[in-house]
């Protein structure tokens, strides 16, 4: 994690309750399976705030209502609250959610990530920066973000 923390004292709320989801009757193992709102927030729940032995969803940082799918145009918006208006980890975070979504969802989706309207400093610029996909590729060839990133998004079994 990182040292000098820029929030050394965040709000921790209870994480929601899992909900069960539904499987398919369809016989056909092939079948296109629709993606919904609750689907992306189950990838992006446990996602590990960089900072902070905590997930973002426990940081409210991401919410299920912050989560927009349309699955019929392949579109993916999620936006997320930074803890603090000037966290320089918001970047991170929003990069975060980006490779989680990458390597979870088909390659057809259309993902937007977003800082939510006045929650950030420099929002126009994360928003900038999380959706030029040159800047993403830059950002996900330098070793020391990918581990960063790498580290977040590892799976925690507590």
């Amino acid at each position: 994690m990182v040292s000098g923390l820029i929030n050394a004292n965040p709000v921790v709320y209870q994480k929601k309750e899992r909900r069960a989801r539904n499987a398919p009757c369809d016989s056909d193992e092939y079948a296109v399976e629709p993606i919904d709102q609750l689907e992306i927030f189950d990838h992006i729940r446990d996602i590990k705030d960089p900072e902070h032995p905590y997930s973002l969803e426990e940081l409210k940082v991401i919410t299920e209502d912050a989560v927009e799918v349309d699955d019929g145009l392949s579109y993916v918006r999620v936006t997320f609250t930074p803890t603090v208006e000037h966290c320089s980890m918001a970047t991170i975070i929003g990069l975060c959610l980006r490779v989680k979504l990458m390597r979870s969802l088909p390659s057809r989706y259309k993902v937007d990530i977003r800082v939510a309207p006045g929650s950030h400093a420099t929002e126009a610029a994360v928003n900038k920066q999380l959706n030029d996909k040159e800047r993403v590729a830059a950002a996900l060839e330098n070793p020391n973000l990918l581990d960063m990133v790498d580290e977040c998004l590892a799976p925690s079994y507590s």
